[in-house]
């Protein structure tokens, strides 16, 4: 079981019986969290931030109990928060998912500068490396005291976040504004990583964390946004990208798998608060937030119910279309394969008939060149056989035929010949024989 610091944030693999017995040994997720099976996410999610805050190592420095129960905690959220491990598990328990090397959220605010190097740049490398938002920032706004800005609606705000810290904003919204909708929706041009968090006033006037919505890229910036339109909304997590690398297919075929309904798509009029924290490992995080009321966008309150309809459809066509494609890949495996052993057999049906056509002669040395060249393919043999047949003809013109020329043959002939021969070792060495003795060497 890992821990909350980066440098075990993957726990160590053991042996078969050991990691057996491990998983014998820990609790049901469910009882951890202290919530029920049919629990929503955002029901997980608060009772983790909960104990989160309750057991966290800053809190409880001298405390292994705390120690312990945090790390479960962690753990038994990592199972719970992500959906394809939840049915894993509900369905097979422990042994259906990979518990041995569950990626655990970090507090960044706890970890020393080493570690925060190191998560930087296994982030940069695309290792996905989940953060939650420090347990001093949700102390002190359970606490309430924290600064809280007002922000008027339709108004934008430019400001600058440092990291592992946030800025608190409270906007008041009527009867009307409340039945028309709100959006929250917060932007970077720098592409500063952040979090939007939307905050529940307890009794006591601490706020307790209820949503959040981590940034993402979207073209030139990266954004998130809250959207309280009435109907159900749903927010589109991003899949692994490591394992995307390692099987795009079933990367394509889960990537809807991360749309989830929002678990809160309404609010009523009152006062709301909401935050903006800063996720950058190093440097603070530039933003700017607006709030609106969703009256004047009745037309992409349509589309969006629209397209998120289209996107639920699509994502059940997926499940079908999945087994199709399995099985027209396994079929297409199979004939290339198939297709792959077909062409060796023929090349090696072709070589034994040239070999065997090279057999037919009684020449001792052909038979050697054909046995040798049974390996080689039948264009080399056909260019070796041809080269002979050339060197045969080219020897034989080259010696003079006797009695073809009469013994009375005038000086004429005899100075004839010479260039002739001339022109046959010229052809033959490829040199060029003649020189001008006029021109300087």
């Amino acid at each position: 079981m890992a821990g909350p610091k980066f440098g075990s944030f993957k726990a160590e693999k053991g042996d078969s019986a050991a990691a057996a017995g491990a998983a014998a040994q820990r609790r049901d997720p469910y009882e951890v969290l202290g919530v029920g099976r049919n629990a929503t996410e955002q029901v997980i999610k608060s009772a983790f931030r909960r104990m989160a805050l309750k057991y966290h190592p800053d809190k409880n420095s001298d405390d292994p109990v705390a120690s312990e129960k945090f790390q479960e905690a962690t753990f038994s959220y990592n199972i719970l928060s992500d959906p394809d491990k939840r049915r894993q598990y509900d369905a097979s328990g422990f042994e259906a998912i990979e518990a041995d090397s569950q990626e655990l959220e970090l507090d960044l605010s706890s970890l020393n500068t080493v570690n925060t190097v190191f998560a930087a740049l296994f982030s940069k490398l695309g290792v996905p490396i989940k953060t939650t938002v420090s347990a001093t920032v949700l102390e002190e706004a359970l606490n309430g005291s924290v600064e809280i800005s007002q922000l008027q609606l339709g108004k934008s705000l430019c400001r600058k976040v440092e990291k592992q810290s946030a800025h608190f904003y409270s906007v008041d919204i009527t009867d009307k504004e409340a039945k028309m909708g709100l959006v929250c929706r917060v932007h970077s041009t720098s592409k500063s990583k952040f979090k939007l968090l939307y905050f529940e006033l307890e009794d006591n006037g601490g706020l307790s964390l209820a949503l959040q919505e981590d940034s993402a890229k979207t073209g030139k910036v990266t954004s998130a946004g809250m959207f309280f339109l009435g109907f159900p909304v749903y927010r589109f997590e991003q899949n692994n990208s490591a394992a995307a690398a390692k099987d795009p297919d079933s990367a394509f075929f889960k990537r809807l798998d991360g749309f989830q309904p929002c678990e809160v798509n309404e609010l009523k009029a009152g006062t709301h608060y909401f935050a903006v924290y800063g996720d950058n490992f190093f440097k603070s995080a530039s933003y700017t937030i607006e709030i609106v009321c969703a009256e004047p966008f009745s037309d992409q309150k349509e589309k969006l119910r629209s397209v998120e309809a289209k996107i639920i459809a699509k994502r059940s066509e997926l499940s079908k279309f999945e087994s199709e494609y399995r099985k027209v890949l396994a079929k297409f495996t199979e004939m290339t394969s198939r297709y792959a052993q077909e062409m060796q057999t023929i090349d090696g049906l072709l070589k034994e008939r040239n070999a065997i056509h090279a057999s037919y002669t009684n020449n001792p040395t052909l038979q050697r060149s054909s046995s040798s060249s049974k390996g080689k393919s039948p264009s080399k043999g056909s260019k070796s056989e041809d080269d002979q047949t050339v060197k045969k003809e080219n020897k034989s013109k080259s010696q003079p035929v006797e009695g073809s020329k009469s013994d009375d043959e005038g000086p004429k002939n005899k100075k004839e010949k010479k260039p002739k021969d001339r022109i046959r070792r010229k052809k033959w060495f490829n040199i060029h024989l003649k020189v001008d003795k006029r021109r300087p060497c």
